[in-house]
């Protein structure tokens, strides 16, 4: 399991979320087509009230797709 971070309301401005959610998806622990709420078993529920906030405010629904909160991503052997 992923080390405990904590969030701020600048989080998801901070990539951190983001970074977490890659790493997660590289790990094969989550997929990037499973919705954004899945993340919640990762993150201790103090801090994801903050993180759901954020995400909101932030223009995220908690159905939309891992992938859609990664963003883009480069590939280096294409």
């Amino acid at each position: 399991m992923l080390q405990s971070l904590n969030y701020s309301i600048d989080t998801i401005r901070d990539d951190t979320i983001r970074d977490e959610a890659r790493q997660l998806v590289q790990q094969g622990m989550v997929s990037r087509q499973q919705p954004i709420y899945t993340l919640c078993q990762y993150i201790p529920a103090r801090e994801w009230v903050l993180v759901e906030a954020e995400l909101e405010t932030s223009g995220f629904l908690l159905r939309d797709r891992v992938g859609d909160l990664m963003g883009r991503e480069d590939w280096d052997n294409d």
